[in-house]
């Protein structure tokens, strides 16, 4: 059996990771192949970033990137589409919401080979998110759809999905979560910046909705420094163009440092007291670091940890945010919400 796996961003990356790890270790008779859309680039995905996490190389990468959704995403889909054709695939495997997932799938439903979904079933019901879309319709196209919690499963169930489709898994990103925990490193933090374990504010801001709109970016740095407390913000090449174009100024007890690499985010989200951010996967790693979550927009997909009382959403409001830090009560981090770390294993033993 060929499953043919398709990312295009650094998260989905690690995904696959841990997907591969499985196959390897208990389905060796499959091959895969990884294409890469080129949908990110980055200058950080050397020969050093796939050592280092134990990924394995893309056999493909496209070099698609830089457009608009639109131009993308077709752009993708003819590509995509001559590979399969090539490669005579038994089964696309995507991951997450990104137009390199989007892409994928039309492009699998337009030949009629299987498409396999990790991450299914994740709703934010927010339709001007371009991921809300994506997301939308690849599970509709999918023969396969892996959701990583309860609410993923009964979302599909609600859009009329049939249910011998859905199958509870469990999130892989929290089976990354533990893998790479271990191997985390401190990144390099300016001499003036003493911090120890436990004693600052982890924030990440990447989103169009917050760094397109300079009155919600220029909230959201009014409250991270309203909070009076230290804060570790690995700016965004985005936020970082945004806050230079419109001139906003950034609070003196908000630490701006460069992108950090996944080791480097860990270490960061394992030694922080609180995180604040408007990441989804962002989110979930803090709750896998059993970290309290403050997250900045008005919606999540990852409604469980708002049940759970260790996610709260702030939206750009400056007060919200500003109290949210200072107080930092939280919900018992039970566990099993996103399964028992073995998602990669049971998903890789579901593909027929």
């Amino acid at each position: 059996m060929k499953v043919m796996n398709i990312i295009g961003a650094r998260p989905q990356f690690i995904k696959a990771a841990v997907v591969s790890r499985a196959f390897s270790e208990h389905r060796p008779n499959v091959k895969e192949v990884i294409v890469h859309t080129g949908q990110h680039y980055d200058a950080n995905m050397s020969d050093v970033f796939f050592d280092e996490l134990d990924i394995p190389r893309p056999d493909y990468n496209l070099g698609i990137g830089g457009g608009t959704h639109g131009q993308n995403t077709g752009r993708m889909i003819e590509k995509l589409e001559g590979l399969m054709l090539n490669e005579k695939p038994d089964w696309i495997l995507l991951y997450g919401d990104t137009d390199s997932t989007l892409a994928g799938a039309l492009a699998a439903s337009k030949l009629h080979v299987p498409v396999a979904h990790v991450e299914a079933g994740l709703r934010s019901f927010n339709r001007r998110m371009p991921e809300e879309i994506n997301r939308v319709l690849t599970d509709h196209v999918a023969e396969l759809l892996f959701a990583p919690t309860e609410t993923g499963r009964q979302n599909l169930i609600n859009e009329g999905i049939p249910q011998e489709k859905i199958k509870l898994v469990g999130d892989v990103m929290y089976d990354a979560a533990l893998f790479y925990k271990e191997k985390a490193r401190k990144p390099f933090l300016p001499d003036e910046l003493a911090i120890q374990g436990g004693d600052f504010v982890l924030c990440t801001i990447h989103r169009a909705e917050n760094t397109d709109d300079s009155e919600r970016l220029k909230n959201i740095f009014k409250g991270l420094g309203d909070s009076g407390e230290t804060i570790v913000l690995p700016i965004h090449p985005r936020t970082r163009a945004k806050v230079v174009s419109t001139g906003i100024s950034i609070p003196a007890n908000v630490c701006v440092i460069d992108p950090v690499g996944y080791l480097e985010m860990v270490w960061l989200e394992v030694n922080c007291k609180i995180v604040a951010t408007d990441s989804g996967g962002v989110q979930k790693e803090a709750y896998f670091h059993e970290k309290p979550c403050v997250t900045l927009r008005p919606e999540t997909e990852w409604v469980e940890l708002l049940t759970a009382g260790v996610n709260v959403l702030v939206d750009a409001d400056a007060g919200l945010i500003a109290d949210a830090l200072s107080d930092q009560e939280t919900g018992p981090f039970s566990e099993g919400i996103y399964g028992s770390g073995n998602a990669g294993e049971i998903l890789t033993r579901l593909i027929y």
